[in-house]
């Protein structure tokens, strides 16, 4: 756990300090009251970071939220509060969330959360579940997701395409290679 841990200092308390600073208070209240609402439980909404991070650090309570949004995702809910079972709970939240759609760039790492080493990623991380709940019937969290905007081009409409000289390419102002002395050495 984060009190068994020795404080961090130099380079490592500045880079802590800096991810800490990215933790969004709102964003974590928002993400509590909606992990609420899904759960029926009675939990503490407020978004400071101790209550965040004692709310949710065992596992439970998201294993439970994963199994609200989709029935039997999460077979064997670990009630130890033991390190290697809350750390277990963790993990198992975060594959069900793969499974449901959460990108592996927006979820976290089991120690961010259970070590309290980046609190952020995991608001991140329960805010795109919350996006993807409503593909579920669930109510959601955040704003909605972008769909596709797929288009179909007519072959003369590529074909035209070929033949605009895009401004992208730019100029080289008639500048030449000539004068550049590649590998070879100076003669004297």
């Amino acid at each position: 756990m984060a009190n068994n841990r020795a404080a961090k200092s130099g380079f490592a308390a500045e880079a802590q300090k800096k991810i800490n600073s990215k933790y969004s208070e709102e964003l974590a209240q928002e993400s509590l009251e909606w992990i609420k609402m899904i759960t029926g439980e009675d939990i503490k909404t407020s978004g400071d970071m101790d209550n965040f991070y004692e709310t949710l650090k065992d596992g439970t309570l998201l294993c439970r939220l994963i199994n609200k949004i989709q029935e039997g995702s999460i077979k064997k809910i670990n009630q130890s509060k033991m390190a290697f079972k809350c750390m277990e709970n963790i993990n198992a939240f975060l594959e069900a969330a793969r499974i449901l759609g959460v990108p592996a760039q927006e979820t976290f790492q089991t120690v961010d959360l259970w070590e309290r080493q980046n609190l952020n990623s995991v608001v991140i991380c329960l805010q795109s579940l919350g996006r993807k709940a409503k593909n579920f019937g669930k109510p959601g969290l955040g704003p909605k997701e972008s769909e596709k905007n797929v288009r179909i081009f007519s072959d003369e409409q590529l074909r035209a395409g070929q033949t605009v000289i895009s401004l992208q390419y730019g100029t080289n102002k008639g500048a030449t290679q000539s004068g550049i002395n590649m590998g070879n050495t100076r003669h004297m």
